[in-house]
């Protein structure tokens, strides 16, 4: 099967693409490289499709899905830092692309998974969060935002096409997944604690440390799309995809030093300082899974040490 994969060369994009072949799939990626990296792809570069291009080119994305079997659509413009200071370009790509990508997949009638986020929630503090539950967002001049906002109408066009025009599509909420080949480059905790904790420097906390999350093998995650891909029950449905254990940031920074061994410290640092203006952080995001795990007799497998093990191994091969 050919399965047309936006952001294939991204973190979660180049992992489906091991799946992908494992399964005897043919994986056909577009990619901008604007988060993703070939190098990400590049152990299995002489067995998939690689086209450097944007999903809102409706020409290119159009020619890939007709040519395709499935759609996975993992392409975004994702991460605080871009989110915060490429604030137009990122809405514009995780929008208008997305629905060039759904449109292309209603036109030639193709199924198609796209990539949501927790993010979709906001700060609703009604923990843990199921799938319906409400968003709770702040003002538009907190731009962190924008992603949310962005990936809502997205969700939103998918679901309106799915009951007017039958489009095939599933929708996944990914909830902080983390693993191999994640970058710390724009923003994210677990991979930036554990290359500074590799190399005994300071593990800089933004905020008090007492935020907390619940974090996800990005296998575990790949697990979850593999299995909504070959169920058609699942079509029009929503699926929270997270894992179990709610930690604070602080007991993360401990925990990584601990099972590192590192000789590094923890150090905080306000969000002010951290991020430009804009940003809002939210106390506390714990997926509720029962549905995932009901539908799709799924569930991560994968705790944190895992996690952690597995990134300090990337790191230290890198």
């Amino acid at each position: 099967m050919r399965v047309l994969l936006t952001g294939g060369a991204g973190f979660i994009g180049s992992h489906l693409c091991d799946a992908l072949l494992a399964q005897g799939d043919t994986p056909v990626i577009l990619d901008n490289l604007s988060t993703g990296q070939l190098s990400n792809i590049a152990h299995i570069q002489n067995k998939v499709e690689i086209h450097q291009g944007d999903i809102r080119d409706v020409a290119l994305v159009n020619k890939l899905t007709e040519q395709s079997d499935l759609v996975l659509h993992m392409a975004a413009a994702l991460g605080v830092n871009t989110i915060l200071e490429k604030t137009v370009e990122s809405v514009s790509t995780n929008f208008t692309g997305s629905e060039v990508v759904l449109q292309a997949s209603l036109k030639h009638n193709k199924r198609i998974i796209i990539a949501s986020t927790s993010e979709i929630y906001g700060k609703n503090p009604n923990q843990p969060l199921k799938e319906t539950d409400d968003r709770v967002v702040g003002a538009p001049q907190k731009i962190r935002w924008t992603y949310a906002d962005a990936k809502a109408l997205e969700e939103a066009i998918a679901h309106s096409l799915f009951l007017t025009e039958g489009l095939k599509v599933s929708t996944i909420r990914f909830f902080n997944t983390v693993g191999p080949r994640q970058t710390g480059r724009y923003g994210m905790v677990v991979p930036r604690f554990v290359q500074a904790a590799t190399k005994n420097e300071n593990i800089t906390i933004y905020g008090d440390g007492t935020q907390s999350r619940v974090f996800c093998h990005v296998l575990d995650a790949i697990d979850a799309v593999l299995k909504i891909t070959k169920d058609d029950k699942t079509i029009g449905e929503v699926f929270n995809v997270g894992g179990e254990g709610e930690t604070t940031i602080q007991q993360l920074a401990e925990k990584i030093i601990t099972n590192t061994n590192s000789q590094s410290k923890i150090t905080f640092t306000s969000y002010s300082d951290a991020y430009p203006a804009g940003f809002e952080d939210m106390q506390r995001r714990v997926p509720d899974i029962t549905k995932a795990k009901s539908a799709l007799n799924w569930k991560p497998t994968r705790n944190l040490d895992q996690i952690i093990s597995d990134v300090a191994v990337s790191f230290t091969q890198s």
